[in-house]
């Protein structure tokens, strides 16, 4: 970046041509003042209208499994009990693994989770609310703790956001274009331990 006028002096931002491409300078001192100010966990909500009824958009939820299906980057998500999930994903270019915890759930209504190990924290939870018959509101909302620079930087720039919102998006496709679930659990969990089924 020798050569750049102005770059040496700067306090904000910058969009430079490197050869072919554009690349985005940020000064030391202040993405150092910048990531030093943020909070160590970042909250995000996003909301999706799916057009199919409540209990069919619930039951397709439920299939953990099928997640790498429209969530992207996820590699694999494998169910070892009805509360917990061991979650394989990409993120920044970088193999994370996790297991996560179902803490509350309850039919047609909400699952809420929190991760219990690995290098990925983060919790959140889905909610489900009918507004007709055959139209249902998906609200989900992530908490995460961005992991090193490179994590921090992105989140910075919006790529988490962009990322959830791009899952809440792809559920609604995924779902509309086949309008049936492929398998549903209808349990309860509070406080993360299953509620007995009478």
């Amino acid at each position: 970046l020798q050569g750049c006028p102005g770059v040496a002096a700067t306090t904000k931002p910058t969009l430079l041509r490197y050869g072919t491409k554009l690349v985005c300078f940020v000064p030391p001192k202040t993405l150092y003042l910048f990531l030093k100010r943020r909070s160590a966990v970042e909250r995000i909500e996003k909301s999706v209208q799916v057009d199919c009824p409540v209990d069919v958009v619930y039951n397709r939820w439920t299939q953990f499994e099928d997640f790498p299906q429209f969530m992207a980057g996820v590699k694999e998500i494998r169910q070892i009990d009805d509360t917990h999930l061991r979650w394989h994903a990409e993120v920044w270019g970088k193999d994370k693994e996790w297991e996560a915890e179902i803490t509350e759930q309850v039919p047609d209504k909400h699952i809420a989770w929190r991760s219990i190990s690995g290098d990925a924290p983060n919790a959140g939870e889905v909610r489900f609310e009918p507004v007709s018959a055959d139209k249902t509101r998906v609200h989900l909302t992530m908490e995460y703790e961005p992991q090193g620079a490179i994590e921090n930087i992105g989140d910075a720039l919006g790529a988490m956001d962009r990322r959830v919102q791009s899952t809440v998006d792809d559920f609604k496709e995924f779902i509309e274009s086949r309008n049936r679930e492929t398998g549903a659990w209808r349990g309860e969990v509070h406080g993360g331990q299953e509620k007995p089924r009478h």
